[in-house]
């Protein structure tokens, strides 16, 4: 399986601070055994017009299974994930942000500002998880059964 992981950060893509929220999401993929072949690891900073040539590249090109962005999912101005995302999407899977800002919003009130969605390309998933690495622990476990058969019908099973 050829999973993409993208992080969306003007500071991160700067080297202001290192990216912790790319390696948590192999961390949890790993943890939840995902057979992973390969690894594509992109840090960039949040540009739509970027992110949509990227996404394009990484399913019609790169023919990436499984593409998980992190960040940008916000109200902020420069947040653009989303929009990127629907962008490229042939069907939108709504149901994914749906479930991490119910489950985050116990714990974190403002949760219900991510405008986070997922859908498919193609034979390709693509989900945008929360920018902060604690988030995506609490959040990609739960989603795991969902991608695991998400991606057994984009390829026919």
């Amino acid at each position: 399986m050829k999973v993409a992981r993208l992080t969306l950060s003007d500071r991160a893509s700067a080297g202001v601070y290192a990216d912790r929220s790319g390696p948590e999401i192999e961390r949890v993929l790993t943890e939840g055994g995902f057979p992973v072949t390969e690894w594509i690891r992109i840090v960039m900073p949040d540009e739509r017009a970027e992110l949509e040539a990227l996404l394009l590249r990484l399913v019609d090109t790169q023919q990436a299974d499984l593409i998980l962005t992190t960040g940008g999912t916000g109200p902020a101005p420069r947040d653009v994930t989303p929009e990127a995302t629907r962008t490229v999407l042939e069907r939108e899977l709504p149901g994914f942000g749906e479930i991490m800002r119910v489950q985050s919003f116990a714990r974190v009130p403002t949760a219900i500002l991510s405008r986070a969605t997922a859908g498919t390309r193609g034979k390709s998933l693509i989900l945008n998880l929360p920018g902060n690495p604690k988030a995506i622990g609490e959040c990609l476990p739960m989603l795991l059964p969902a991608i695991r058969e998400a991606l057994k019908h984009l390829n026919g099973e």
